[in-house]
């Protein structure tokens, strides 16, 4: 990801602090086990090594410009104005407040050691207190600060979501989720809910925009405030989707949101007019935290909610009669793509599957994704896998063909839209110590080829470009544009549609997707 000066300044001092980490640990195991001192040739050698390093590290800032606008390049960004003062000062600052940090933790540590070896011999003394005081650091560091503050943050998001007002008025359609008839109120449905059920095309704009009669589009949302538990959110969601006729559309779509509750527009939106407002779509909130920050800290936080609304919607679509139900589709972008995979336990619906799934930005954590990319094709990229013959489950990106020596659809049709610069999927921990098979071979057509990979450094790079995917353009990073999502779609639902219809709205939201 190209960053700006203070991104990666931040990104810099958490290095430096690092590297620091590693430098301390490994003296304190030198002395640990009485190993002898450096002599004093031993310390000049060991000067000109920092000397080396400091050197090392002026290069690479001077550098970093050139790293950067390879990446701009590609992704056809202008050019990078980097403030090199502003960056050394974040990293700086970062640095010492990481450095005073572990002087805490040092000062614990060596506490606890003394007073364990009033009762234990030395060495196993020390090991204790470190034990000790990492436990109480860890402890403290994820289960009160990090983990009570997300939650208090939260909660608080979410009295305050209630109290907010926004530019979004309640339907006056008893039709519409929210309205008169409603059995979801309007205002529990939080922003993004309220946002999302006024947003997207209307039977005008798509009877406009195809030259014949359409549908209105069914859209059903059920915010945090809609009920005071999961079970309650789910039920009121089903009766008001049976409520608008949702089950009588062509297609019907269980939409997992993002951990803020957002649903994507590039998503949504093109299907109501691909299907030319022949569509119903369900989404249930559960969070008001940013994806990335629920991904790191508590990846599992939306899976109870997606699985109780498609267990529901799914059950109640399955005693339908077979030709008379829609085509069941779900959907999510990110941690809603990570959620939405977890909702469905294939044992269970292997007999009547649901119709297919588009899963797009689908996080690291994946389990089914990273499963059929382990399980790619000798000589297909990681960054765009191929799985079997394609009956199943099928890659793309900005320019891959979905059709093209793939055998035919199975029952069942999964897509993943993925980009190769997108860190939110290809983030990996275990590039601390090896390089990711995305690095390998061919790369994919927006990631830098001045892109290397270094022990450690790798992983805190992708770590920060996962926290800022988002801000990269339509196209690129964790933005998904909306005319890459119409071919997906396609090949999800199974419709046919004219090759010219097809170019036309890829025309028609490559410039909507200026916009967004």
């Amino acid at each position: 990801m190209p960053r700006e000066a203070v991104v990666q300044g931040s990104l810099s001092g958490l290095t430096a602090a690092v590297g620091y980490l590693f430098g301390v640990l490994l003296s304190s195991l030198w002395r640990f086990f009485e190993l002898p001192e450096a002599s004093l040739r031993r310390d000049k050698v060991l000067f000109w090594i920092s000397a080396f390093g400091v050197s090392a590290m002026a290069v690479a800032l001077w550098r970093s410009a050139v790293w950067q606008e390879s990446a701009r390049v590609l992704w056809q960004m202008p050019p990078l104005d980097v403030s090199y003062l502003e960056a050394v000062l974040v990293a700086a600052a970062l640095f010492f407040g990481l450095l005073w940090i572990g002087r805490l933790f040092m000062m614990l540590f060596r506490r606890l050691a003394a007073r364990m070896a009033t009762i234990f011999p030395a060495r196993f003394a020390t090991a204790i207190g470190f034990v000790i005081a990492a436990f109480i650091f860890w402890s403290i560091g994820e289960n009160v600060v990090l983990r009570g503050a997300i939650r208090l943050a939260d909660s608080s998001f979410q009295q305050l979501d209630d109290l907010m007002e926004d530019e979004f008025a309640a339907p006056t359609s008893p039709a519409k989720t929210g309205g008169p008839d409603s059995r979801l109120a309007w205002h529990g449905l939080g922003r993004q809910g309220r946002h999302y059920i006024a947003s997207g095309p209307t039977r005008e704009d798509i009877e406009r925009f195809w030259g014949e009669p359409a549908l209105e589009p069914i859209r059903v949302y059920a915010g945090l405030n809609n009920g005071e538990n999961i079970e309650t959110r789910v039920a009121r969601a089903l009766e008001e989707l049976i409520r608008q006729g949702g089950f009588e559309r062509s297609t019907l779509v269980i939409k997992a949101p993002t951990g803020t509750g957002w649903i994507d527009p590039a998503a949504a939106d093109t299907l109501d007019l691909l299907l030319r407002g022949d569509v119903a779509s369900v989404a249930l909130q559960y969070s008001y935290l940013t994806s990335w920050l629920s991904l790191l800290v508590e990846p599992e936080y939306g899976s109870e909610s997606a699985k109780a609304l498609f267990r529901a919607v799914y059950r109640h679509w399955k005693q339908l009669p077979a030709n008379e139900r829609p085509r069941l589709v779900l959907y999510g972008l990110s941690l809603g793509a990570l959620n939405s995979q977890s909702s469905v336990d294939l044992l269970e619906i292997v007999a009547d599957p649901f119709y297919g799934a588009l899963w797009v930005g689908p996080p690291f954590q994946s389990r089914m994704w990273s499963e059929l990319t382990a399980g790619r094709e000798a000589g297909s990229p990681a960054w765009l896998p191929r799985y079997g013959d394609g009956s199943i489950a099928r890659f793309t990106n900005q320019q891959a063909d979905l059709n093209s020596s793939y055998a035919a659809w199975g029952p069942l049709r999964i897509v993943y839209l993925q980009y190769a610069s997108d860190a939110v999927v290809f983030f990996d921990p275990r590039s601390a110590y090896r390089a990711p098979a995305w690095l390998s071979g061919t790369r994919g057509p927006d990631v830098s080829p001045e892109l290397t990979w270094y022990p450690v450094l790798t992983m805190l790079q992708l770590l920060f470009d996962m926290m800022i995917a988002t801000t990269s353009p339509v196209g690129y990073g964790h933005v998904y544009a909306p005319q890459h999502h119409i071919d997906p779609w396609i090949a999800v639902t199974g419709i046919e549609i004219d090759p010219a219809d097809v170019a036309r709205l890829k025309r028609h939201f490559t410039e909507v997707a200026k916009t967004y």
